[in-house]
């Protein structure tokens, strides 16, 4: 099958069929599509289209399509239309994880009845015991449905019971073994219970040796350790060490490109979630905090060239390099703290000290920043402005190594307050350098030129 792509023709042609109430057509094109394509085609339907639409899929196929719609839009996209019966059709076949996410993004009215509706009552009870984690733990992440078997059993009980669990399952990523208390004893590959003797017992097969987390433990931290041993699922057991649930790869891909929108939404100064397609004044909102910031830097730098205003008379080409200054100390710092940023979110690089840490960075700098001024240097040199050369020079290589203490030291201290770090990647390390390249350059000019 070709890769879906949502044209404006082929919107209009389902806008159309919509239109006419033409059942048979609709069917047929929602046949033959994946749910995540139907997804993309509801959410450019207005409220009643999209509903109608829905209701013409089967419930199975339509709790697909509500999970591949992003948290925002479902949340927005089920508000519109739906009931709570309707909700409650759904959220029977969704994974307890997923049907919390769900349940989540809705009023807590919504949530009871959604809750006292659904059919498979052990399923309701498997998402009351997760609610009340946050989104950002390992129990906010799991999801309850796994198989797991008793160390005792023989695997001839075994391959029985991954039957019977195996039907509320949909990926078997592994095999747990639990004592008669359910705590984790160990896993268990379905290669060693088929090649197996049927009345080998299960403590005589299984592997002790398993990674696991605790509900508590940070997201960001499940997503390293599944990364370091290249897990495709994780078990979670709470603080007795009992079997509660597991994450899976997909759970954590989520979580990662959720998280790595939000930094990238701080990184670029903007506050909050913000959409594309959110109101002038949500959009409006979320960009102000660091406009404001950005514009109290800029005038605390003109304030800072105001200063110098005698200077500028007298060496008026002075003016000529302020830009390069604000410039160049804004890369920089951006530079050095992304890095910096980065290797706290890998929790790489932990073992080195500060004072290394800074001795690496000025190094760093200087090289830079000695190439960088013989740059300019040599633009100077060229266009006559003499005087001016060794006062470009030295600035830049100062603002290079000022900004790259800046860029180091700033997410470090945040990361210490319990700050994300990678706010100091946005407006406010490129706001700094700019009052710190400016300034350095005016009294180096004013050193130097005697002025």
């Amino acid at each position: 099958m070709t890769t879906f792509e949502l044209t404006k023709e082929y919107l209009e042609k389902i806008e159309t069929a919509i239109e006419q109430k033409d059942e048979t057509l609709l069917k047929a094109e929602m046949e033959e599509l994946y749910p995540a394509d139907i997804a993309s085609i509801l959410l450019e339907l207005d409220g009643e289209p999209a509903h109608y639409l829905m209701t013409l899929v089967d419930t199975e196929m339509g709790a697909e399509i509500l999970s591949h719609i992003e948290p925002d839009d479902r949340k927005r996209f089920i508000k519109e239309r739906f009931t709570v019966e309707e909700i409650a059709k759904y959220v029977n076949l969704f994974d307890s994880d997923d049907a919390v996410d769900l349940l989540n993004e809705q009023t807590i009215e919504v949530r009871e009845k959604v809750i006292a509706l659904i059919e498979d009552r052990e399923q309701a009870r498997f998402i009351l015991d997760m609610l009340h984690y946050p989104e950002d733990v390992a129990g906010g992440l799991m999801q309850k449905e796994l198989i797991k078997v008793n160390a005792n059993w023989t695997v001839s009980d075994c391959v029985e019971e991954i039957r019977r669990q195996a039907e509320d399952v949909e990926k078997v990523y592994a095999v747990y073994v639990v004592d008669d208390e359910q705590k984790l004893k160990g896993i268990v590959s379905l290669k060693r219970i088929i090649l197996a003797r049927k009345n080998t017992k299960i403590e005589n097969i299984f592997d002790e040796e398993i990674v696991y987390v605790e509900t508590t433990r940070p997201a960001e931290e499940v997503a390293e350790i599944m990364q370091r041993y290249d897990l495709d699922a994780i078990p979670v057991v709470n603080t007795l060490g009992r079997l509660l649930g597991r994450i899976t790869i997909d759970d954590v891909v989520d979580f990662i490109t959720d998280k790595a929108e939000e930094d990238i939404q701080v990184m670029a100064g903007i506050t909050g979630e913000a959409e594309e397609d959110d109101s002038v004044w949500q959009l409006a909102k979320a960009r102000l905090p660091w406009l404001i910031v950005g514009v109290i830097g800029s005038l605390l730098a003109a304030t800072v060239i105001g200063s110098f205003e005698d200077e500028f008379k007298k060496v008026a080409a002075l003016a000529a390099f302020i830009p390069i200054m604000g410039s160049t100390g804004g890369n920089v710092g951006i530079q050095t703290s992304s890095l910096i940023v980065q290797s706290l979110a890998e929790k790489s690089g932990l073992t080195t000290s500060l004072g290394q840490r800074l001795f690496k960075i000025i190094l760093v700098a200087l090289v830079n920043g000695i190439i960088i001024g013989s740059l300019a240097g040599l633009y100077i040199y060229v266009s006559g402005e003499t005087q001016l050369f060794f006062v470009v020079c030295l600035s830049l290589l100062s603002v290079v190594v000022l900004a790259s203490f800046t860029g180091t030291v700033t997410p470090l201290l945040l990361d210490r307050l319990g700050i994300n770090p990678a706010i100091a990647s946005g407006p406010f390390i490129t706001t700094a350098n700019d009052i710190i390249g400016i300034g350095t350059y005016l009294m180096i000019a004013n050193l130097l030129l005697h002025l």
